[in-house]
């Protein structure tokens, strides 16, 4: 089995993972190899609790559709959980929302799930919890083909080995497929079509050493996403470049220390059409581009105190800049107006962490703070008729403010069980798009709100975990109050406009359960989640009502082999329950069964082939209806069959 400090130390190239995590519900995730149709976001699915905001995955879904949280903390495409990679932030530095297809690219050697907020050392953001993702140095050769339903194909490779001092890994990926009709069946009208796609991506990553127990690391990674939504009018593009460097310094049992910086470049269009009822025919309504830029440091003492780390403190940066630039009022296929609105943020703060006692016999605690100080710069945003004066000038005054964090927790562990409790608070700043960008979906208009207030969480949990080797049980109880909650709140029949509701009550139980099995092991994760609004004012039709986006019941099943044997293979039954599609409660979304399983055969110590299926009831899932009760459906049947090289 591989350990949490194998992930997060030699692969992703961090400080060792501290034990303070352990108070709160955590969860390992292997067998994310790329290819073959395999996807980051829809491994994330496997465990009860994830959520993301549509069900459908980046080969169809709207990438500003794309965010994800934990814990019933839903209601916007904007993540409330925190998405790392290899210690970096990752949400959209405009949206917030995350390029899940950029990650297939990368190999990764896991992902560790954290639920809960309070996590100061990984930054501001992690109200629902943090997922880390976490890249490995291939020493070899890695690669796969697949060709699968829909003239399909998913390559991907990743290379590396030792250079001078160092390690050199160059990996990257390139899927394509003719797609489906995202439209379900019996409701398609002349306009609708399947949604192609084809994404990439390739990434560089250098490690050198520096020294006694002191390396240095640099990466560039770069994804390229193209997508159409089924529909003329609605193809999307989305690209972007990510670098960072570090300094890692971490002697066993002596003071430690790392330094980071980093840069992430987007740049997203997109179009969205109007569709006429009947839908036999088809308009542009929008076409769309954002560039944004979200650049950041960080670093973190750890010094050594009676030869160990009990004590974690430091300090991050992160700056977005961003703005959406859009042509609307179409006549025929000509824009009559055009509007362009953004802004910057700048977030900087301070945390301290200490951990004391035994993580693996007796008692551990730890307690840790942040203080972030917070900046919004003026936003402004501008409308005017493409042939004419201006319509709307407008700017919006810069705020700043104060934000803490922190996090309070115990373990107590006796041999194989384990009991624990955490209390947390957190906070999130609204995204540039929350605050500046209005938008439209059909008739649906909703507009920005440039007074939007941060977020903030109150949350605590307590569990217990049993794990002899071979069995592994958790349960969690655990609630959370999240103040400001940012919502689309309905003010009139197709208007509606971003607000800060007064809260978002959720509590719930998340239970996992594993075993090994001879050659195999058997996984299986529910979550019950009760989520209710708090709202008054405008918002007090939403009072009592369930978040949008956000099911009761969630689980999965999944048997997967763990030998090194010539044969392998996997099954995962996955469920969702049902869940509102708007703030009202107006359309609900049913739940949906699904299975995907696959076998593969290595023949030689190098080569494999593998057979895999994604959905294979062929289950219609649906992961949006419109006002009309037009229901867009997530991934059809989807069967794959390829080779694996290895050496």
């Amino acid at each position: 089995m591989v350990s949490r400090e194998e992930i997060v130390v030699s692969g992703s190239g961090m400080l060792r993972a501290p034990d303070s995590d352990l108070v709160q519900s955590s969860a390992i995730l292997l067998d994310v190899d790329p290819g073959f149709g395999a996807r980051v976001e829809n491994r994330l699915r496997d465990e009860a609790g994830v959520v993301q905001f549509r069900r459908s995955d980046s080969r169809s879904a709207h990438p500003t559709s794309q965010g994800v949280t934990l814990r019933g903390l839903g209601g916007n495409a904007s993540s409330r959980a925190l998405v790392t990679l290899d210690g970096v932030p990752q949400s959209d530095p405009f949206g917030g929302w995350v390029a899940w297809s950029a990650y297939d690219a990368i190999n990764l050697g896991g992902v560790v799930v954290t639920r809960g907020g309070g996590s100061g050392a990984d930054g501001p953001g992690a109200l629902a919890g943090t997922i880390g993702l976490h890249s490995t140095m291939t020493d070899g050769v890695e690669a796969s083909l697949a060709y699968g339903s829909r003239d399909s194909w998913d390559a991907s490779a990743s290379v590396g080995g030792e250079i001078g001092n160092g390690q050199i890994a160059v990996d990257g990926r390139y899927s394509r497929g003719d797609g489906f009709v995202p439209v379900a069946k019996g409701q398609r009208g002349s306009v609708d079509r399947a949604a192609p796609y084809e994404q990439g991506g390739l990434g560089l990553r250098l490690r050198f050493d520096a020294g006694d127990d002191s390396r240095i690391e640099a990466a560039l990674r770069g994804f390229s996403d193209r997508r159409d939504r089924g529909t003329d009018f609605t193809q999307s593009r989305f690209d972007g470049i990510d670098a960072s460097l570090r300094f890692v310094h971490d002697p066993f049992g002596e003071t430690q220390w790392l330094a980071l910086g980093y840069v992430q470049l987007r740049d997203f269009e997109s179009g969205f059409a109007s569709v006429a009822p009947g839908r036999n025919s088809i308009a542009p309504a929008l076409f769309q581009r954002v560039p944004a830029t979200g650049v950041g440091a960080r670093f973190e003492l750890r010094p050594a105190i009676d030869g160990a780390n009990p004590l974690r403190v430091g300090a991050d940066w992160r700056r977005t800049v961003g703005r959406t630039e859009e042509d609307f009022l179409f006549s025929g296929v000509v824009p009559g107006r055009h509007r362009i609105a953004g802004g910057s943020s700048d977030t900087v703060g301070a945390f301290a962490e200490w951990a004391s006692g035994d993580a693996d016999d007796g008692l551990l605690w730890t307690f840790s703070g942040r203080i972030d100080r917070w900046w919004l710069g003026e936003g402004y945003r501008l409308e005017r008729n493409i042939a004419g004066p201006v319509i709307t000038d407008l700017s919006f005054a810069a705020r700043q403010g104060w934000e803490g964090s922190g996090r309070a927790g115990v373990r107590w562990t006796s041999d194989a069980f384990a009991l624990r409790a955490a209390a947390y608070r957190g906070w999130r700043l609204p995204t540039l798009n929350e605050l500046y960008r209005p938008f439209r979906v059909g008739a649906e208009v909703t507009t920005a709100n440039a007074a939007l207030e941060p977020e903030r969480l109150w949350g605590g949990e307590v569990g217990a975990d049993w794990d002899n080797g071979d069995t592994k049980l958790s349960a969690t109880l655990f609630a959370n109050h999240l103040t400001n909650a940012i919502a689309n709140v309905t003010l009139a029949p197709n208007l509606n406009q971003r607000q800060n509701l007064d809260a978002i009550d959720s509590k719930g139980v998340e239970v996992s359960a594993e075993q090994r099995v001879g050659p195999a092991t058997l996984r299986a994760t529910y979550a019950f989640t009760d989520a209710k609004v708090d709202a008054s004012g405008a918002a007090a039709t939403l009072d009592g009502r369930r978040p949008a986006q956000i099911a009761k019941h969630g689980g999965s099943v999944s048997l997967r082999s763990n030998t090194g044997g010539p044969f392998g293979g996997f099954a995962t039954l996955r469920y969702v329950g049902k869940q509102n599609e708007d703030d009202l409660g107006l359309l609900e979304l049913d739940d949906a069964l699904t299975l995907d399983a696959g076998l593969s055969w290595r023949f030689s110590d190098a080569v494999s082939v593998e057979a895999r299926g994604e959905n294979l009831f062929d289950e219609l899932v649906p992961a949006a209806i419109s006002s009309s009760g037009i229901v867009e459906r997530a991934t059809p049947r989807t069967l794959w069959v390829g080779a694996r090289v290895s050496f």
